[in-house]
């Protein structure tokens, strides 16, 4: 395991990945894609990226901080894709949640940490314990999420499961041309279709870096140099951009709310509930009573004979 590097996982994201696309039945009849390609996927970026320690950070029921800024916050999502595998067995969400359980029962006995916070979102727990609590940390965030791409540092990189490839300032500047330390306010200004959040109409990234050069800058770029630069650009552009940002510096400023990874969205009770988790976890590995969680429901698939090694040397940290 490699001193002071950390695997910081995004649970409902990694399981949802597996859940759609998995074809995994227990001998029980049971879907269990979700649990089967999860664990699996985890064994393999441990061995890939050998972290001293693992988090798994899952989803409390939304961000109740966010609805109540903005009422339409990820409302008229398209609801969540179940698994796509089997035309005759209706798919279910109490299928989904028993995979939840079970999966979080069996990870339960592993050297991983877990963390759930109710009304909060993982993204923000996961930037709450990225910027404070594991700062100095080397941190793989593993999401297909680009809303991590703000915490993207020197310190800091993301594994996407979707391209199947590390995501580090280069790239997000290759992708969008915005440097990750001011993706939170470019996104501020684009907007999220995913989560129903309107941006400045017409504008996209790459417009956005191409008529404000310090989007490409590592410096940070904040609200008001923006409106600024929009104010004194627009006197001599009659390009539509610089009138539409200045005047919408409300939507902006409450976007950016939104979109900003930090403790603005965690009460003081959430943030101590993960200081808690964080400390006081416990590195237990109970090969038996795994083995025993995943024969009772008949789970096939996952090769624990292969984990066991892997996580007893990440016990041994």
């Amino acid at each position: 395991m490699i001193k002071d590097r950390v695997l910081i996982i995004d649970g409902i994201n990694l399981f949802m990945r597996h859940y759609v696309a998995h074809p995994a039945m227990s001998e029980n009849g049971e879907q269990t894609g979700g649990i089967v390609g999860f664990y699996n996927n985890l064994t393999r970026l441990i061995v890939r990226t050998r972290p001293e320690a693992v988090y798994v950070i899952w989803e409390g029921g939304g961000s109740k901080r966010k609805r109540d800024l903005y009422p339409e916050y990820k409302k008229g999502s398209r609801p969540q894709k179940l698994n796509r595998y089997y035309d005759d067995i209706p798919d279910t969400y109490e299928n989904r949640n028993y995979q939840l359980k079970k999966l979080i029962e069996i990870l339960k006995v592993t050297p991983v940490t877990q963390i759930y916070i109710e009304d909060a979102e993982a993204d923000d727990a996961i930037g709450y314990i990225c910027s404070y609590k594991l700062k100095n940390k080397n941190k793989i965030i593993v999401s297909s999420d680009h809303d991590y791409y703000q915490l993207i540092n020197k310190n800091t990189i993301i594994w996407s499961p979707t391209l199947k490839s590390f995501v580090d300032s280069k790239k997000v500047m290759s992708r969008f041309s915005v440097h990750p330390e001011n993706f939170c306010l470019a996104k501020s200004i684009v907007g999220d279709k995913s989560d129903n959040i309107p941006g400045v109409k017409g504008v996209g990234f790459k417009t956005l870096s191409k008529c404000f050069d310090k989007f490409l800058c590592s410096e940070p770029y904040s609200i008001q140099d923006l409106l600024q630069d929009a104010t004194l650009l627009k006197a001599s552009s009659k390009r539509k951009i610089f009138p539409d940002i200045e005047n919408s510096e409300d939507l902006i400023k409450r976007n950016w709310r939104l979109v900003l990874l930090d403790t603005n969205n965690l009460s003081h009770n959430q943030i101590k509930k993960i200081d808690n988790c964080l400390e006081n976890f416990d590195l237990t590995w109970n090969n038996m009573k795994a083995h025993k969680i995943i024969n009772q429901d008949g789970i096939r698939g996952i090769d624990l004979l292969s984990c066991s090694q892997l996580f007893r040397q990440l016990r041994k940290g």
